[in-house]
């Protein structure tokens, strides 16, 4: 492969450098194997090395918005369509597409960092709270807490440089992403038309298994049964049920094997002009069925379209919702945490239908 590499490869699989923390220590708490799905090898979906390196030319928005854009797509969400959006608001029911962290031990917490909660006046004699005052830390990219990517957060390798989005270089140290593309350089925060593919319910399903890749096919299957197309600005929400499993069967290592999009889908994201991508899992499914690259569509997405993308989205309540409605379109919004040189912010989204 000649330029698709995130910060660090290991054993054949492509990482940033935080899923090589996650990885390592995700190998030690459990032993699960997990192998790309069949259809992944299909002739007419197939994805090679060779694919994604032409791809980083023909679908790349490089210079699209400027020499000093720091927004990517999320310049698709102009003020006409935010406008548009408010007027998706019929019932005035407002749902959370949040997931926050958790203290518990389970190999989908505490991924990259401990998580810890704790008063922060406390009486040293008595060890009893003084005040009603307490702080959290916690990792933004951690596997239970949803959250959207900065575009410093993934890099391609060109003469022995890191490069982001739009050719900046990776300017990484210990206070952050230091250059372009932190997160707090990419708006205050955005409404605009969120369309739901709720894939499990397309297929009658309580959730997709493991594995699962999701195509083309699927999503435009998806657009016919719901009655939607998905267009410029848009954020587009996918649902493969992560959430629903963990709830009836617990934890799993999802972030090995999991539901979600199939890097096919790639060309299809850059001709509808995709403003942000939320998947309750990965987005990627895993294994990805791309010999050397674990998470292509994290990889071209967010260095070579400029394709924000959302982890961990909590994707149950709005699909609820929108079932009982028939109504699979909504107006979305969410505010940016304006995290100092940060490689991604908590999505604090809401959808209101």
């Amino acid at each position: 492969m000649k330029h698709i590499l995130p910060a660090v490869l290991l054993a054949g699989f492509a990482f940033s450098s935080g899923e090589l923390f996650s990885a390592c220590a995700s190998a030690q708490a459990i032993q699960e194997s997990f192998e790309p799905h069949p259809s992944t090898q299909a002739p007419s979906v197939r994805v090679t090395l060779k694919t994604l390196e032409e791809w980083e030319s023909s679908l790349s928005n490089w210079g699209r918005w400027g020499q000093n854009d720091q927004r990517g797509t999320l310049n698709f969400i102009t003020p006409e369509k935010t406008r548009q959006a408010a007027l998706l608001v019929e019932d005035g029911v407002t749902v959370s597409l949040a997931h926050f962290v958790s203290e518990e031990e389970a190999v989908d917490s505490q991924t990259f960092g401990p998580t810890e909660h704790w008063m922060t006046s406390v009486d040293p004699n008595t060890g009893q709270p003084r005040f009603a005052l307490d702080a959290i830390s916690f990792s933004l990219h951690d596997g239970q807490l949803a959250h959207m990517d900065a575009l410093c957060h993934y890099a391609t390798q060109r003469a022995g440089k890191a490069i982001i989005f739009n050719g900046y270089p990776q300017d990484l140290n210990n206070d952050g992403c230091t250059g372009d593309l932190a997160v707090d350089d990419m708006g205050p925060g955005y409404v605009t038309r969120g369309i739901l593919v709720d894939m499990p319910l397309l297929r009658g399903v309580e959730w997709l298994e493991p594995g699962t890749p999701i195509y083309v096919s699927d999503l435009e299957e998806w657009e016919a049964f719901a009655g939607v197309t998905v267009g410029p600005g848009d954020v587009l929400l996918v649902r493969g049920g992560r959430w629903a499993k963990r709830m009836a069967e617990g934890p799993w290592h999802y972030g090995r094997g999991g539901a979600g999009l199939h890097a096919s889908v790639l060309p299809w994201l850059k001709a509808r002009e995709v403003a942000l991508l939320v998947g309750d899992a990965v987005n990627d499914v895993q294994p990805s069925g791309v010999e050397g690259v674990n998470r292509p569509v994290h990889t071209m997405t967010q260095v070579f379209l400029g394709l924000p993308l959302v982890d961990n989205g909590y994707l149950e309540d709005v699909a609820r919702e929108a079932a009982k409605r028939e109504r699979w379109e909504f107006m979305i919004s969410w505010q940016i945490t304006a995290v100092p040189n940060g490689t991604a912010s908590p999505f604090n989204a809401l959808a209101t239908f």
